[in-house]
């Protein structure tokens, strides 16, 4: 009995040892189950957040919450995401989405036009057909037969102001970086651009829900003035959201194509397989997108954001600016993130 004890004691004692060591390393271990959490790009994220919230804090699926938490920026009038976001060069609004759970089920659809909220074809798209992705005009078929409503092609007033200074010169650039705003709307807001936008090119979120379950969303219009039929990232799975519920999830915000290029999403959450922490993995990443770009890599931003199966959050970008909303049981707060070029 004596020996049992003792067992017991040494074990428990043990036990305590790892867990204080973890936390003087800075990890944050919430554990799988009973914790919900949800992260999202941008300060926009806060509200979107809020969405998602209602659903995770009552113990709801965390499928449910991405797809509503997002639906909040697709429905504002915001310069990047839904129908109020700047067009291509033609001056057509195109939206790009998709989402995916803890089964490894997922749904997409890009270049959708006129449509309000394209994270929730995306998510019919999944459970409906046997498909992944839709595009164009086969994706706006099958949303109007799902009883979508289509909206009307005009321009928002901010949009329309912003198209029309674009045909003074009718220049394609990539997205200016975004750099610390020392004026605006806090210290992590994104720089505001000479044309009046705000460049949040995307909103991306990922959470666990209270039964440990991974799932994530991700909505934009693309970068402005593209070239009409460009798609970037954010569409695609592996690239702009990956989910993997044994390890966690990720999903990505800036230049869409140099995301792609390395399979950015999907990178993260293999190397998070391997016992990177979030902000490690990302870093990795962004890393070797840098070393891609070399020097052109000062003129464009991407970051990685994720969360993994002990509740660690975190991310990573290539230059300062880059923020995320983070909301749990504790917390609802905006993260700065680190960055390869940090100032």
């Amino acid at each position: 009995m004596l020996a049992r004890r003792k067992f017991i004691r040494t074990t428990v004692l043990g036990s305590l040892g790892v867990l204080a060591a973890r936390r003087a390393e800075g990890e944050t271990h919430f554990g799988i189950k009973g914790r919900p959490m949800v992260v999202s790009t941008w300060d926009a994220g806060l509200e979107a957040n809020k969405a998602a919230w209602e659903i995770l804090g009552k113990g709801g699926r965390a499928l449910d919450a991405v797809e509503k938490g997002v639906m909040v920026t697709e429905a504002s009038q915001n310069c990047c995401v839904g129908l109020g976001a700047n067009p291509d060069r033609d001056g057509f609004v195109t939206l790009d989405a998709c989402i995916m759970d803890e089964f490894s089920n997922c749904g997409a659809v890009a270049f959708l036009e006129r449509i309000k909220h394209p994270i929730a074809v995306a998510r019919r798209v999944m459970e409906k057909t046997p498909h992944v992705m839709l595009v164009g005009s086969g994706a706006q078929q099958f949303a109007l037969a799902e009883g979508f409503p289509l909206e009307a092609a005009t321009l928002s007033p901010d949009a329309e102001n912003a198209y029309r200074e674009w045909l003074k010169k009718s220049e394609y650039k990539p997205p200016a970086i975004n750099v610390e705003n020392k004026q605006g709307h806090g210290p992590f807001a994104p720089a505001k651009l000479s044309n009046g936008e705000w460049n949040h090119d995307t909103i991306g979120m990922v959470a666990m829900d209270a039964n440990g379950n991974f799932s994530g969303s991700c909505t934009t219009s693309g970068a402005g003035f593209k070239m009409r039929g460009r798609v970037g990232d954010s569409p695609i799975i592996g690239a702009g959201l990956f989910v993997d519920n044994e390890v966690g999830a990720c999903t990505a915000t800036g230049q869409g194509e140099d995301v792609i290029r390395v399979a950015g999403s999907h990178s993260v959450v293999e190397l998070m397989r391997q016992g990177l922490s979030p902000e490690k993995a990302a870093r990795k990443i962004i890393e070797r997108i840098v070393r891609i770009k070399k020097e052109k890599a000062r003129d464009i931003q991407v970051a990685f954001l994720a969360i993994d199966k002990k509740g660690r959050h975190g991310a990573f970008a290539i230059h300062p600016g880059f923020s995320y909303a983070l909301r749990n049981g504790e917390q609802e707060v905006l993260v700065r993130a680190k960055s390869f070029f940090e100032t």
